[in-house]
């Protein structure tokens, strides 16, 4: 312990801060704020290839470790420091894995030498951060487990797993979002936290966003990120069977999107601010999960689910383990059936106090508590 009367400084190794809204940022800045916090944005889970995309990435981290101040669009809490790394994204051969842990552990070790951090506690939510565990005078170390690594897009499965097979092993404590996640470590070091909500943002009444449609028409709705896990091809086939609704889609497109981009009553308006999403979903008629049925979807536990109930918005969703509990205030695509079909039943339900105080036990700093006690325990 730093001091007698509170938790020891923390080190985050997670995403970047201040990019899509995560569960490690919500539970990290909804603990209490008399401890340090030394942010270290990602460090990767694969390494980066020749396309535009990566190497856009790679600028823009190198520009923001020029740029001391430099971090991403979310405000930065007072008690926080983001620490922007320069290191090897997910190495594979000894030799790099060396490399960069040396070029990580002197980073952060002068971070915490200039904001007088001294035995921290450290919570991991990339596993490529192992070899830092035990290098950094830590008191306890907690890996935090909100997906399956080994079917995630866009990672280096074979080395993430490996490194993560590795951290729980050297991890004190595991925090898995579901029972999937949690079964894969061992009993005597998990618990399971599922995800919270930010209740008094999404059960406020929010003003109707001026860029939702008009026309009177029903809307659907999704927000998140356009990837490999979202059934694209769904969304624009019901789009061609209700042209009497509109769809509104939210996000960062990272997939080809095309299809949506040609029809009339889907309407892409990119990526909005996190606190900005209760004006579009307390106002359109029924909130989507397109999810594709498979590996990742089933061990996820999407923030966006609690926060669509929160807003006590009608969902349909197809069916995945981490809807049980909220099963009689959303109706499934049924395996061959039809969103369309979905769509109409969902828009006339009218239990949307229900769907709210479904909710109302998972605020942010109620689970930060349960997290942080675990932690620590």
């Amino acid at each position: 312990m730093n001091t007698i009367d509170r938790q020891p400084d923390l080190i985050v190794f997670g995403e970047d801060w201040g990019g899509l809204p995560s569960t490690t940022q919500k539970l990290i800045s909804s603990m209490p704020a008399d401890r340090k916090v030394l942010w270290v944005n990602s460090i990767g889970l694969r390494q980066p290839r020749f396309s535009l995309r990566d190497m856009k990435r790679v600028f823009s981290k190198i520009a923001r470790k020029l740029d001391k101040d430099a971090v991403s669009g979310m405000a930065v809490p007072g008690h926080f420091h983001v620490l922007n790394p320069i290191t090897v994204p997910a190495p594979r051969s000894h030799f790099a894995r060396e490399l960069a842990k040396r070029l990580l552990k002197r980073q952060v070790l002068a971070s915490c030498e200039a904001l007088g951090i001294d035995s921290p506690a450290l919570w991991i939510s990339l596993p490529t951060a192992v070899d830092l565990v035990g290098e950094l005078n830590e008191c306890t170390s907690t890996y935090y487990c909100c997906d399956d690594f080994a079917s995630l897009a866009g990672v280096d499965h074979d080395t993430v797993s490996a490194r993560e097979a590795e951290l729980v092993d050297k991890a004190d404590r595991i925090i898995a979002v579901n029972d999937e996640l949690a079964s894969r470590f061992p009993a005597e070091k998990v618990m399971v936290l599922t995800h919270g909500v930010d209740t008094q943002l999404f059960t406020s009444p929010a003003l109707r966003a001026d860029d939702l449609p008009r026309d009177g028409r029903p809307i659907a709705g999704f927000y998140g990120s356009l990837s490999e896990w979202i059934d694209i091809d769904m969304i624009a086939k019901t789009a061609r069977v209700l042209p009497g609704w509109n769809f509104v889609i939210i996000g960062e497109a990272c997939v080809d999107i095309s299809e949506l981009e040609a029809l009339p009553n889907v309407y892409l308006l990119g990526a909005r601010p996190h606190h900005e999403l209760p004006r579009y979903s307390q106002h359109w008629s029924v909130s989507m999960l397109p999810f594709r049925n498979n590996r990742q979807i089933q061990a996820c536990n999407p923030m966006k689910l609690s926060e669509y109930l929160a807003a006590g918005s009608p969902i349909v969703s197809i069916d995945f383990p981490a809807i049980a509990p909220y099963k009689r205030y959303i109706d499934i695509i049924e395996e061959h059936g039809s969103m369309a079909q979905a769509l109409l039943a969902a828009r006339h339900r009218g239990d949307a106090i229900c769907r709210t105080t479904s909710v109302a036990s998972l605020d942010w700093t109620h689970q930060a508590a349960r997290a942080e006690g675990w932690m620590m325990s």
